[in-house]
């Protein structure tokens, strides 16, 4: 049994990204996989200050960064997991700001307990209207993926994609 961390950044509850969202959890369930999806719309997450308190927290803290808000709920989600889901639909050819800004906090995590210590599979799940040729999350997200040490397990990128997406999470094992 694999522990799936999902990171839903759409705007819409219950919109395409969450169709995908649905599917996938279908499927990853009845392989006897355990999710636990954050929609991040809801939550309370400042952006990244930069300012390294992360490195300089006691080392395994479980809430390695300074600012106290809805990422410490994530942050111990994210120690756990053993697969984690980005869940996005497409804005102007990146995932939305909401996603982008809870990603950029997990960088407390890499500088609290190091790189090692935060190797996850990941998979992509992002609805678009453009043709998928034309989108180049996949490119960015792979790059950011290996240079992380990150092993992608695999992308849905489309609206109508419920199959697909239920097949992926149902190949976790």
């Amino acid at each position: 049994m694999k522990k799936i961390l999902i990171l839903n950044g759409a705007g819409k509850k219950n919109g395409n990204t969450a169709a995908l969202i649905k599917a996938f959890t279908e499927g990853a369930e009845s392989a006897g996989n355990e999710v636990n999806e954050f929609y991040l719309q809801n939550m309370n997450i400042h952006g990244c200050l930069d300012c390294h308190g992360c490195a300089r927290k006691q080392k395994g803290d479980l809430h390695p960064c300074v600012q106290k808000d809805d990422m410490d709920q994530i942050y111990e989600a994210f120690v756990e997991c053993d697969v984690l889901v980005f869940a996005s639909p497409v804005y102007w050819f990146d995932i939305t700001g909401t996603l982008k800004t809870a990603v950029d906090r997990l960088y407390a995590v890499q500088s609290n307990l190091g790189f090692e210590a935060c190797n996850r599979d990941t998979v992509l799940l992002l609805t678009s209207g453009a043709p998928a040729e034309q989108n180049p999350i996949p490119i960015q997200w792979y790059s950011i993926f290996g240079q992380l040490g990150w092993k992608s397990l695999g992308m849905v990128l489309g609206t109508d994609k419920t199959d697909e997406a239920r097949s992926l999470g149902a190949s976790i094992r």
